[in-house]
């Protein structure tokens, strides 16, 4: 973690800090299974304990970090189990939430949208995985919003915070961002024409891709964990 300081409005503090936090744990400044030093977070954030603590109690509803009696909290680490499972989920409810998008977008949303892809776009030309990510997950929301449905959309929040920090590393590998980005433009099209069925078939591939490069990453580093504990 950096040992600059964030400055934090004191409105709706805690769930500044939260928003923080959940930065942290997506961009991997606090890895996976890492426990997070509440002293060093109330000086990296310029906090004082008790917003922090109250922070972390939000994070470990959303399931990104666990509480241990005594000991604190961790940042919460998946099994290839827990992926599998969680992505077959989420697979489900953003081909739900693109469905029913293309039938319910209004215009003013799908500009929106389109404004935000071309951000996006940008942020991957110059290779800013922090910023690309950043607008990519807010159009993923916005899509969920664009659907109308708030049972929908509570439910894909909390699915869908599980796997922020997944999805994130997800884009490190060159040929595998170039094809989400590919799918994204599929995404915008199929929302232009309102075409229901193409832009829930998209959003099915996507996710699916996106889980097999989650996976792969998850094997490649078990088997570099158990080759430097044998080395």
């Amino acid at each position: 973690m950096t040992a600059e300081i964030i400055a934090i409005p004191r409105a709706a503090l805690h769930e500044q800090v939260a928003h923080r936090l959940r930065q942290m744990l997506v961009e991997n400044r606090i890895a996976p299974g890492a426990k997070l030093n509440e002293r060093e977070l109330s000086e990296v954030l310029n906090v004082s304990r008790t917003p922090l603590r109250e922070a972390i109690k939000m994070l470990a509803a959303e399931g990104l970090v666990e509480l241990l009696t005594n000991r604190g909290a961790i940042a919460v680490e998946l099994t290839e189990a827990d992926v599998l499972n969680t992505f077959e989920v989420m697979a489900g409810l953003e081909a739900q939430s693109g469905e029913l998008a293309a039938q319910r977008i209004t215009d003013a949303e799908l500009v929106e949208i389109k404004a935000m892809h071309f951000e996006m776009l940008a942020a991957y030309t110059r290779r800013d995985l922090p910023a690309y990510y950043r607008l990519n997950s807010a159009i993923h929301s916005a899509i969920n919003a664009a659907a109308k449905n708030p049972v929908l959309t509570i439910t894909y929040q909390q699915v869908n915070a599980r796997l922020q920090a997944l999805r994130f590393r997800s884009n490190q590998d060159g040929e595998k961002w170039k094809a989400a980005v590919k799918e994204h433009e599929q995404m915008i099209s199929a929302l232009e024409a309102r075409d229901a069925a193409a832009m829930r078939q998209v959003l099915l591939d996507h996710l699916e891709h996106k889980r097999d490069v989650v996976v792969e990453q998850l094997r490649a580093a078990k088997n570099t964990a158990t080759d430097k504990a044998k080395a």
